[in-house]
């Protein structure tokens, strides 16, 4: 009996080692519907930045393994980039798999894990070799600013001083993250506009486009009564 192509096992679906290597660690991704709203904002964001970069891979809360054979050396960040190893759809990010960490991991801090993204967390990620350690506040509220940035230097992380306007820039992105009014804000410095998600490109596109043709219309009524 011939089996049909459609009936074989995507590469994206559980593995002999789904058991040992859980997708889960039976945490809620977050505390509240912010968090959760932020966390996806960002991730739609970066990954619609990246999308022409076939080898850049964005994500969160993902399970992260780092030390093969003791599922309990784990973690799962909010939302990571990692460079050099694809875009391929992961259930899990095995570091001896990837040949390497993320290069950029972001944590949204709340009251119930402040501390730990402060202590634990940015100790375990620096002695991973991850570049870039960054922290936002949802609340604005529990971190001593809401936005913060650290770059690795040797095997600790020195915090990145904001710019003159206020962002904190990723080397490891080529990007400049901004405290907004109610959310935050990522912006381009090399073509000097900000970041959106595919949807809210979509609101400025047809909004522009509105613009645009009603300039039209102004001036061929302009046209008209010059006749």
């Amino acid at each position: 009996m011939e089996i049909s192509p459609n009936a074989l096992p995507l590469p994206y679906a559980p593995t002999e080692t789904a058991d040992l290597y859980p997708e889960s660690d039976g945490k809620p991704m977050a505390e509240t519907d912010l968090h959760i709203d932020e966390i996806f904002r960002m991730r739609q964001i970066l990954r619609a930045y990246f999308a022409e970069m076939l080898d850049v891979y964005v994500s969160g809360n993902l399970m992260m393994y780092y030390e093969e054979g003791t599922p309990s050396k784990s973690v799962s960040p909010d939302m990571l980039v990692a460079f050099g190893v694809g875009k391929k759809a992961r259930r899990t990010y095995k570091t001896w798999e990837e040949g390497k960490p993320p290069d950029f991991v972001v944590e949204f801090s709340s009251k119930g894990t402040v501390q730990n993204d402060l202590d634990s967390k940015m100790k375990l990620y620096a002695s991973l070799g991850i570049s870039e350690y960054f922290l936002y506040d949802v609340d604005r509220r529990y971190l001593p600013t809401p936005l913060m940035g650290f770059r690795l230097t040797g095997e600790e992380y020195v915090e990145i001083s904001p710019n003159a306007d206020g962002g904190i820039s990723s080397q490891t992105l080529g990007l400049d993250f901004h405290l907004l009014a109610d959310s935050f804000g990522i912006y381009d410095p090399s073509v000097g506009e900000w970041l959106q998600t595919p949807a809210e490109a979509a609101e400025t596109r047809a909004e522009r486009a509105e613009a645009e043709a009603a300039r039209l219309r102004k001036e061929l009524a302009r046209l008209k009564e010059d006749k």
